[in-house]
């Protein structure tokens, strides 16, 4: 597998671009731009990129991810690049034309808002065995969109996938509530299993500056975070360079 250069020690910041492609295609006008805005966040620091470019194209357009695997090939060829989305929809035409570092597999309709829940097992292992294996010939690794269920992990590694990404929507719901104990606890039992499963592990949705360090120094070993909609929101009040830097500090915080 293809491997950016990054300490195994340190979890890697990968920005997820979807939002600056939002607001670009509310006019035909290019702006903001999805490279300029990649090239600002890897200047100031930033591991990686993902990008999710789903069917309707309502942010991220095929064109992006071209332009984006081309800025990359470029210019900083050892940064980590994230394909993300459903394999059974639009996904691995990119992964087959791209080859990018990373694609994560992620179980989403074409219609909701964004992605809400991981896969399933055994229920979803026969599809994604071929698909993962495809990828993994291609010498891209698999990384599935998880729940944080500890007895999934295990069958996740048997379909053949390299990591996990935790879905992380429930510990950010769960903050300041009498229950972030214990959900944080589920996601640390999760991380545990994946590890003893021989998984890497990711994490992604809804984490922000808010939250990041204590879910970083709770679940250990996270290897990288995908952070989107909230880092572009903290972008548009501080920019990105700002925005990368303090996203670096909350990972250093953890360590």
């Amino acid at each position: 597998m293809s491997t950016p250069a990054h300490s195994a020690a340190t979890t890697a910041l990968s920005v997820n671009l979807n939002k600056v492609a939002l607001v670009r295609n509310t006019r035909q006008l290019g702006i903001p731009s999805v490279v300029a805005a990649a090239e600002a966040c890897l200047a100031a620091g930033a591991q990686g990129i993902t990008v999710h470019p789903r069917p309707d194209g309502r942010h991220i357009r095929a064109h992006d991810v071209h332009d984006l695997a081309a800025l990359l090939a470029a210019k900083w060829p050892s940064v980590e690049f994230n394909i993300e989305g459903n394999p059974f929809h639009n996904l691995m035409d990119f992964v087959r034309a791209q080859k990018p570092h990373q694609a994560t597999f992620v179980p989403d309709s074409e219609t909701q808002s964004t992605s809400d829940h991981g896969w399933n097992f055994p229920e979803d292992a026969e599809r994604l065995r071929p698909v993962i294996a495809e990828a993994r010939a291609l010498g891209v690794r698999v990384s599935l969109f998880m729940d944080p269920i500890p007895e999934m992990m295990a069958a996740a590694k048997a379909v053949g996938a390299d990591r996990v990404e935790l879905y992380t929507e429930g510990y950010a719901a769960s903050r300041g509530t009498a229950d972030e104990a214990a959900v944080l606890a589920r996601y640390v039992e999760a991380a545990r299993a994946a590890q003893a499963a021989g998984l890497g592990l990711n994490a992604g949705h809804d984490l922000s500056r808010d939250n990041l360090t204590p879910f970083l120094r709770a679940v250990r070993g996270v290897q990288e975070v995908s952070i989107g909609h909230a880092f572009v929101a903290d972008a548009l009040e501080l920019g990105y360079v700002a925005t990368t830097q303090a996203y670096l500090r909350c990972i250093a915080d953890a360590a």
